[in-house]
């Protein structure tokens, strides 16, 4: 969801690059079943868990009414991919620092990477933890929509 290149699957034990993204993110608990809200908002993050006694909503902070359930406001930080999926200790690697620092951490596990949310008051803080530990964390550019396509699919010749 970025304009950055994809790069190589990073090897574990090395360096980490994290994208940290602008918008301001929210974790909201909607009950078990429930169906996607309208005022859901998508951001460069955004993800709906179900389990049996819960939906879990990571969503624009924007729209997110003031009496719904939720942890806010939250910024998200990508780390850069593809991950190896055989690869062991990416996420301890980058936890361990913020439990280190104090600072409450929220995950998410992609096919390609791992995205980890702190609130927005501790970003510096988590950003700095891991650039003691020698990782790099940058801003991210988010990827911008395409234009629109309008009217019917052109035909070609062969």
């Amino acid at each position: 969801m970025t304009d950055q290149p994809q790069t190589e699957p990073q090897p574990q034990g090395q360096a980490l690059t994290l994208l940290q993204f602008p918008e301001k993110l929210a974790i909201v608990r909607l009950g078990p079943g429930a169906e996607l809200p309208k005022w859901a908002e998508s951001a460069s993050l955004f993800s709906v868990t179900a389990t049996a006694t819960e939906t879990s909503l990571v969503c624009a902070t924007r729209s997110v009414p003031t009496k719904t359930p939720s942890i806010k406001p939250l910024t998200a930080f990508q780390v850069r991919g593809p991950l190896d999926p055989d690869a062991i200790g990416i996420l301890a690697s980058l936890l361990t620092p913020l439990a280190e620092a104090q600072v409450p951490v929220y995950t998410i596990s992609t096919f390609d990477t791992d995205w980890i949310m702190v609130r927005l008051v501790d970003g510096d803080k988590a950003a700095e933890a891991w650039r003691r530990r020698g990782h790099t964390v940058t801003a991210a550019v988010p990827a911008q929509p395409g234009p629109a396509k309008s009217g019917p699919p052109r035909k070609t010749k062969r």
